[in-house]
């Protein structure tokens, strides 16, 4: 392992590296031997198979992304729609994104299609406006009829409201509830004295533990933040006092937002996010030492990354936290430097002296950062363009973590039977988890228990990331799952597809990633390439990365040296300034007013 301080200098350097370079590196670095790869094809297949044979037990959202995914005009028509709605300011922009995107679908065709009451009996509530017209005995065969009577009146604010609240009885399939009480009342479990003297790799059923999430974008206000911060320490002491577990990977944990606990949560703001944010954090992990569970740094937006880094720095050197081993970190296998994360983390552990819990994720905001990247005209994104691509990464982070098992406790957080199947085949003997979305993935992970529960000797614990709060924050979760999940290269999307063969679904990664070269996908293009791409002769205006340091270094120093010379400005005449030593006032700059500029 390097140095931390080398390892931070090349993440900065990868984070928009090329990608097929970054695939190249990956794939010279693979270890994975013929016999685990054969290995996790039999158990994956397997199970792939088993959840078909008993789909109608699945979840109502894993059919509903298999009837409504992103490979139908109806299911593109929903996801825009709750996208876009959240940008909407007002009711009457509203109502016509709702009449425009309910118009474009052949809704009919849906009904009674699939095997699911939640999806037949609203199709995704459509028929909560049944609440507004009265509906017809044989609406089932008449669905044109009371469609066309619907359009006809969708410019009523009540309709708006009732596609809100369709989104919100679907969004409450990911929530475990409203409140912390509330969902410490009716789904957190009872440990016995027996578990609580059990050691910390014994097997969990589905519905053993939580990571509790406090649902919530990022603080817009100090108001927010202050709020969010309430919230986060409120649960954290709720949890704490029922926590009956014996250790702390047999307690529930908590989750944590760092842009939800301050307003500037970026890096032109790091002074604020120092010496505001980095405080609440600490007395939220010192919360959570006090009663022994976990508390994990949340993944967010590539762009937040480093802050992250140094402010997890922070709490792992925190001598107040020294001796508790519940801090944790989630990483995102789709950055480009997530490996780089990994050997960072495990180096930092192993300074430190800690047991650090790390999830790792494939990475939930994949759109954003593509555009992000596009926008600003950087060199490249930070993220994989090809799924593919991202699964051999989470692959080579999986073998990453399972390699220091003194300084890492592993949490696979995965819907993936391949995926799932290949961390088995990876981690022998080792102690780690598995983890889950609420809502998403059950009928896998029970299916999984049956095959593991006739094995001797240690098995993984599952673990439910589970979010939890009001309606008002729930679209912006829901619509991040929705995208995530609902396209046409989602394996949740896909697995309970009678029609796709399972061979086709269930396949070792690195022949799918070689079957392709360049390795990046051909109808995305870097950044600088994006009007090339479409037909211009001119490259896109390239910008600088101002999320990382070793970017915003060069640009500061000529700022400051624009500083030490000093302008004289006056009326030009015939291409000559003409200066008045008489008539001479300061110009001060705009960014502050006691620096004179000339």
């Amino acid at each position: 392992m390097m140095p931390l301080a080398q390892l931070r200098a090349q993440i900065r350097e990868t984070s928009h590296g090329d990608e097929h370079d970054c695939v190249d590196q990956l794939l010279r670095g693979n270890t994975v031997t013929d016999t685990q790869r054969q290995q996790a094809l039999e158990l994956a297949r397997d199970l792939v198979h088993q959840c078909r044979q008993r789909h109608h037990q699945a979840g109502s959202l894993d059919i509903f992304l298999q009837e409504f995914g992103l490979s139908n005009d109806e299911g593109i028509a929903l996801m825009c729609l709750a996208e876009s709605l959240l940008r909407i300011p007002d009711e009457a922009t509203a109502n016509k994104l709702i009449t425009e995107k309910i118009q474009s679908g052949d809704w009919g065709s849906h009904l009674g299609h699939s095997e699911s009451l939640f999806v037949n009996a609203s199709i995704w509530g459509l028929m909560l406006t049944g609440k507004v017209l009265p509906l017809a005995p044989d609406i089932t065969h008449n669905t044109g009829h009371w469609l066309k009577k619907l359009s006809s009146r969708l410019s009523e604010p009540v309709v708006r409201t009732a596609m809100l609240q369709a989104m919100r009885i679907m969004g409450n399939q990911y929530v475990l509830g409203s409140s912390i009480e509330e969902v410490c009342r009716s789904k957190a479990p009872k440990h016995t004295k027996k578990e609580q003297t059990e050691s910390n790799n014994r097997y969990c059923s589905p519905s053993n533990l939580f990571s509790f999430d406090m649902l919530g974008e990022g603080a817009r206000t100090e108001q927010d933040a202050q709020r969010y911060f309430n919230a986060y320490a409120h649960a954290i002491e709720y949890i704490g006092e029922h926590n009956e577990a014996g250790n702390i990977y047999t307690a529930n944990g908590i989750s944590i937002k760092l842009s939800a606990l301050y307003s500037r949560y970026e890096y032109a703001q790091r002074t604020g996010v120092m010496s505001v944010l980095l405080p609440r954090i600490q007395r939220l992990a010192s919360a959570a030492k006090s009663h022994n569970i976990s508390l994990s740094i949340d993944a967010e937006e590539a762009r937040r990354l480093d802050l992250s880094l140094d402010i997890f720095e922070c709490l792992a050197r925190d001598p107040k936290l020294s001796d508790w081993q519940g801090l944790g970190f989630v990483l995102q296998a789709y950055q480009k430097c997530a490996p780089l994360v990994a050997q960072w983390l495990i180096t930092l552990a192993e300074e430190t002296g800690h047991r650090m819990m790390v999830r790792l994720v494939k990475g939930a905001y994949w759109d954003a950062e593509i555009k992000h990247a596009q926008e600003q005209g950087l060199a490249d994104y930070p993220v994989f363009t090809r799924k593919v691509n991202t699964d051999l990464c989470y692959q080579h982070c999986a073998q990453l973590l399972l390699s220091a098992p003194l300084a890492i406790y592993p949490q696979f957080a995965t819907h993936n039977a391949y995926t799932l199947a290949l961390v088995l085949a990876l981690a022998e003997d080792n102690t780690y988890e598995f983890q889950r979305l609420h809502g998403m993935g059950e009928l896998l992970y029970q299916q999984l228990d049956k095959q593991l529960r006739p094995q001797q000797g240690s098995k993984p614990s599952i673990r439910i990331y589970a979010p939890v709060g009001e309606h008002r924050e729930l679209l912006p979760y829901l619509v991040r799952r929705l995208l995530e999940n609902g396209a046409n290269s989602s394996f949740v999307n896909r697995f309970l597809d009678q029609q796709l063969p399972i061979d086709a679904l269930v396949q070792n990664i690195e022949p799918q990633v070689m079957a392709v070269t360049p390795y990046r996908h051909k109808n995305i293009p870097a950044p600088p390439d994006l009007y090339l791409h479409a037909g211009e002769p001119r490259l896109n205006s390239p910008g600088i990365d101002l999320a990382n340091p070793q970017s915003v270094k060069p640009l500061l120093a000529e700022i400051e040296n624009a500083r030490k010379e000093h302008h004289l400005g006056g009326p030009i005449v015939a291409g000559q300034l003409i200066q008045s030593s008489t008539r001479l006032r300061p110009v001060t700059s705009p960014a502050c007013n006691n620096t004179i500029v000339g």
